[in-house]
């Protein structure tokens, strides 16, 4: 499984944009099993982890969702808010305590049109978050679905 971290906050911002960012964030906490949100359901905010673990998973008809990546410290839980219709491609799961920082949605898309500049910089982080989320459903869905060897060049 892929568990390698997906581009941070701390490194994608400057920090002027980063502390602005933070200013509308709350401090909340999710119990190990708790559902953060689920595939298809309305994307109106999202998380950067401070402590614990949280899956991400992808439905997968006739079967169990299929864990796609491991989410750490300093790494975005959701991507979706950032692009219409603002709804869920993936669910996640705590699968640890989890304590997060948390942003509404709405509020930080107005601030991005507001500051095109800090727009631009987030929809970059989002973009890097959501390209290597991609990656890692298709190498996580190869690995548990395809026949062994598919992907080889004979």
């Amino acid at each position: 499984m892929i568990t390698t971290p997906t581009p941070s906050m701390l490194r994608a911002l400057p920090a002027e944009h980063r502390q602005r960012l933070m200013r509308v964030a709350r401090e909340v906490s999710f119990p190990q099993g708790a559902r953060l949100f689920e595939e298809g359901g309305k994307a109106d905010r999202f998380w950067i982890i401070r402590t614990g673990t949280v899956e991400l998973d992808m439905h997968v008809p006739g079967r169990s969702a299929a864990v796609i990546e491991i989410l750490r410290h300093n790494e975005l839980v959701g991507w979706s808010w950032l692009f219409t219709p603002h709804a869920w491609h993936l669910g996640a799961t705590a699968t640890t305590l989890v304590r997060a920082y948390e942003f509404d949605a709405t509020a930080v898309r107005m601030m991005c049109r507001e500051d095109p500049a800090m727009g631009h910089i987030i929809a970059q982080w989002v973009g890097d978050v959501l390209a290597h989320r991609l990656r890692s459903a298709r190498v996580r869905l190869l690995d548990l679905y395809a026949p062994y060897g598919a992907g080889s060049a004979v």
